[in-house]
């Protein structure tokens, strides 16, 4: 059992990664990738910043959930208190990143269940609490900010 959460919980991310990174090279037109690639680095590190900004306000006990219950961690980890989660926020800026320059809902689909399981490990595997995985995905969600213009404009009757 401790295998398939580590295997859930850190192994998630790399098809979250490769799926994002074909997405990005492949299915974003050329003569519009720079702005795209810019869109993305600047949503990346607006979430980054607004994570450290979190983590500043917000100081969880120091340990996390493995180390309260005096356990082993079933996954990596940073040796941090883990609020919010760099994971939880990679994936989700990852997800939106791929939704806003391709267009694509089941890739954006397929990158958004993706998500919900690595987070669902990483509080399974003890590394992480609910919170921290909120957290990851709500800083990710500012992030994704950038992305705004390039939603689809609604038709109006």
């Amino acid at each position: 059992m401790h295998l398939l959460i580590r295997l859930i919980a850190d192994g998630t991310l790399v098809p979250i990664v490769l799926i994002g990174l074909y997405a990005l090279v492949f299915m974003v037109a050329k003569k519009s990738r720079y702005e795209a690639y810019c869109r993305v680095l600047m949503a990346g590190l607006t979430a980054l910043l607004v994570a450290k900004l979190m983590a500043q306000l917000y100081h969880p006990t120091g340990e996390r959930p493995f180390e309260v219950l005096g356990l082993t961690a079933d996954a990596a980890y940073l040796p941090n208190p883990g609020f919010p989660s760099d994971h939880a926020l990679f994936a989700t800026a990852i997800t939106y990143a791929v939704w806003a320059e391709t267009h694509s809902k089941k890739l954006a689909i397929l990158l958004a269940v993706l998500t919900v399981v690595m987070c669902i490990g990483r509080v399974l595997a003890l590394v992480h609490t609910p919170l921290d995985i909120v957290g990851g995905m709500v800083a990710a969600t500012v992030g994704a900010g950038w992305y705004l213009t390039r939603l689809p404009a609604k038709k109006h009757k």
